[in-house]
């Protein structure tokens, strides 16, 4: 049924009941990975690397190559911008 502004109100509840308790979710996996990485920084773990190597995992093998070409690319020209800056 339409409501007087042109909105299905009852429709409008369903969405935004299920967008709530989706965020609920969300913060309960959130809050499980950082006890995931606490422990692993227990255990003498470096979180930044961990943290760094998720990252690396998620992406395709051609856009890691392709990231550690730019990476190197600039390192580089750093390194030139470096060298010609301290004579």
């Amino acid at each position: 049924m339409s409501d007087p502004g042109g909105v299905a109100g009852d429709q409008l509840r369903a969405f935004v009941e299920r967008i709530e308790r989706l965020e609920e979710e969300k913060k309960v996996i959130s809050d499980d990975i950082k006890d995931v990485y606490a422990e692993a920084k227990g255990n003498g773990f470096d979180i930044k690397c961990l943290r760094r190597i998720i990252s690396l995992r998620k992406k395709q093998p051609h856009e890691r190559e392709e990231e550690e070409a730019v990476l190197d690319l600039y390192l580089q020209a750093l390194d030139t911008s470096g060298s010609s800056a301290a004579t």
